[in-house]
């Protein structure tokens, strides 16, 4: 098939393929937004070479679903609001909360140090960091990815006992799966139960999500989209060290979507998890536009759109950030944007909720694209929504 006639029969797809489940929203409001959200993804899956995206968005607690495209060019299987997309580093966003869960729950502190946990660490450079700065990538600077001769957790803890800080502890940012990771592997310790088991009990099960994944089972596969890089070779997750902690997790649109709402203060949750979800919406640092939550990162709202893109711009993953600690730390403010942005080689995904407005989106998509393009769709629904 010519790369044309396979953009005519993704066209057909979009305009055919589009499924929308909606519940009490009016139906002027829900015909624009219907129109604006087909209109926006159809140039967006067009740009970007996109062979399926799902689109989840809440409007105090009114749930619309977009599905588009199909999960796996090979078996023209149709997206759903069940199919299952890589989260990337949206994941992450999961390990914040099982370590406010640990907290809230009197197991570690944020203030604590590695070694309190792995013992091993004690006297090394990286145990004068704080978990809170391995939560807010401001530890002291390390590579985005764990080294790829580092294969297991012997080699793993030898890399951290040598590791060497290119800066103090707090003074800059610098996005990295090491130190998450590492983040999650210490609470999953201070919880006395391995990270996968810790993550299913007391994040995916108390939020009542059904179709949330770490190591997606047998019988789901199915429902598994087929992610593509950025040569449009079909690919999925090929985890290394650190993977589960840092960018492992794979759920579908109504699940991010129930997670948005949780964080939103919609869904009712257990006290402590609710304190949890909260905490992770707390601001410890300063960087640019944008201020440095748990993982997630808010920016004040309304929020224009080239501060939008600079707040996730390329500099902000692969630089070293100057940044101001916030003292005291800023609570939990309502007139915010809260996102996050993930990915993996053949997956894209983004996150975005606004506390005041009750307004929240999910975008999934099984290939790999820039980030800014999924930033610019997203702020284009939220103006109709806003």
């Amino acid at each position: 098939m010519t790369r044309f006639m396979e953009s005519i029969r993704t066209i057909t797809v979009l305009m055919a393929g589009v499924a929308v489940v909606s519940s009490a929203v009016a139906a002027s409001p829900a015909h624009d937004l219907d129109a604006t959200v087909a209109d926006a993804a159809q140039a967006f899956m067009q740009q970007n070479d996109i062979p399926g995206m799902a689109i989840a968005i809440t409007v105090q607690g009114k749930q619309r679903f977009y599905n588009y495209g199909v999960a796996s060019r090979e078996t023209r299987q149709k997206v759903t609001s069940d199919t299952l997309f890589e989260l990337g580093s949206v994941s992450k966003t999961f390990t914040a909360t099982l370590t406010s869960y640990a907290q809230a729950e009197g197991r570690l502190s944020l203030s604590d140090h590695p070694s309190k946990y792995v013992p091993q660490l004690a006297g090394s450079d990286f145990n004068k960091v704080t978990l809170l700065e391995l939560g807010t990538h401001t530890a002291g600077g390390f590579p985005l990815q764990v080294p790829d001769d580092v294969h297991d957790t012997a080699q793993l803890m030898d890399y951290f006992k040598h590791w060497k800080p290119r800066y103090a502890p707090g003074t800059a940012r610098t996005y990295a799966n090491p130190s998450i990771g590492m983040l999650g592997m210490i609470t999953a310790k201070s919880l006395q139960m391995p990270f996968d088991v810790a993550m299913q009990k007391l994040v995916f099960s108390k939020l009542g999500l059904s179709n949330t994944y770490l190591h997606v089972p047998t019988d789901k596969m199915s429902l598994y989209a087929q992610g593509y890089n950025s040569d449009n070779k079909p690919v999925r997750l090929n985890p290394g060290v650190l993977a589960d902690e840092a960018y492992g997790v794979k759920s579908n649109a109504k699940d991010m979507l129930h997670v948005v709402e949780a964080n939103l203060g919609l869904v009712e949750v257990e006290p402590r998890l609710r304190q949890a979800l909260d905490q992770t919406h707390v601001g410890y640092f300063k960087v640019g536009p944008m201020t440095q939550d748990l993982i997630w990162e808010q920016m004040d709202y309304p929020v224009q759109l080239h501060t939008l893109l600079e707040s996730n711009a390329a500099k902000m993953i692969l630089q070293d950030n100057a940044v101001t600690r916030l003292e005291p730390p800023l609570a939990a403010q309502q007139d915010v944007l809260v996102n996050k942005t993930g990915a993996t080689n053949g997956f894209g995904s983004y996150v975005v909720f606004v506390p005041a407005k009750k307004i929240g989106i999910v975008i999934l998509a099984n290939r790999n694209h820039p980030t800014a393009a999924r930033l610019r769709l997203a702020y284009r629904i939220l103006e109709s929504l806003d």
